[in-house]
């Protein structure tokens, strides 16, 4: 007799997802990779979205590197018209694309600055959206999952544009949410404290206070005294990717250690 994966005790890493078409924005990025990765080991296929000349971490079977730039929208239809004509109506769109600028308070910003942040982490979520959105439409079902941060949730002196972007894109999240039930589109943000990451260690960096003091004042005080790795962040997406999250929309599922909670 054959032993399920179920009756040996190990969990099955095909059924989750399996048979969905996902894209991945940021996908050549930390927490990107990780999400593309889970999402294919769950039986999904992957379209890693990313920027010309970055380089992907390694290969995956089930993932597909595309390039875009998520702020032109010419660059993006072009994309998600490949996505389509080479693996189908999109069922998931995961914005994970984004950076976070220079520190300094906002006064000491520059126009440019302000522009490309809102340009990336805002623009670029809302042309993904409109791009793949009319398909999900079309099939009366899909899951929109937009990276957020627990800086969408409160407010922080490092880098303050950053934080505004990531208010946007939370309550961008509950609108679409809102209009686009009714065609069985579901679109929640998630919302990552510190995490293990190179856009994480850059922001340290650029701390006043120094990366030590930076990383104690930000973890130190969490129930969970530690920053956060990407495969943490992207278990969740997988969560909402699936369909057992079918009655989740318009939510902020927030991961960070307990940083919020206290």
């Amino acid at each position: 007799m054959v032993e399920t994966a179920m009756q040996s005790g190990k969990e099955s890493k095909t059924g989750r997802v399996a048979g969905k078409v996902a894209i991945v924005t940021g996908g050549r990025g930390d927490l990107g990779s990780a999400t593309a990765r889970l999402l294919a080991d769950h039986g999904a296929t992957v379209a890693s979205l990313d920027r010309a000349g970055t380089a992907a971490p390694g290969t995956h079977p089930g993932i597909t590197e595309y390039d875009v730039d998520v702020t032109g929208e010419a660059s993006v239809a072009e994309a998600i018209r490949r996505v389509g004509a080479e693996h189908g109506t999109p069922d998931v769109l995961v914005n994970a694309a984004g950076i976070i600028g220079p520190a300094g308070a906002s006064h000491t910003a520059t126009v440019d600055d302000f522009n490309l942040i809102f340009d990336v982490n805002v623009k670029g979520v809302w042309l993904m959206t409109k791009h793949v959105v009319p398909g999900m439409i079309r099939q009366q079902s899909g899951s929109i999952i937009n990276f957020s941060s627990i800086h969408g949730l409160t407010g922080g002196r490092n880098v303050p544009l950053y934080h505004a972007t990531k208010g946007a894109v939370r309550l961008l999240s509950k609108s679409d949410a809102a209009t686009y039930g009714v065609h069985g589109v579901r679109v929640n943000s998630i919302h990552p404290g510190s995490m293990n990451t190179r856009m994480s260690r850059r922001s340290a960096e650029q701390s006043d206070i120094g990366a030590e003091a930076y990383y104690q004042q930000l973890v130190g005080g969490n129930p969970l005294p530690r920053q956060g790795e990407p495969d943490e962040i992207a278990y969740g997406v997988l969560y909402l990717a699936s369909d057992e999250s079918r009655f989740t929309t318009g939510s902020e599922l927030v991961i960070d250690g307990g940083y919020t909670a206290v």
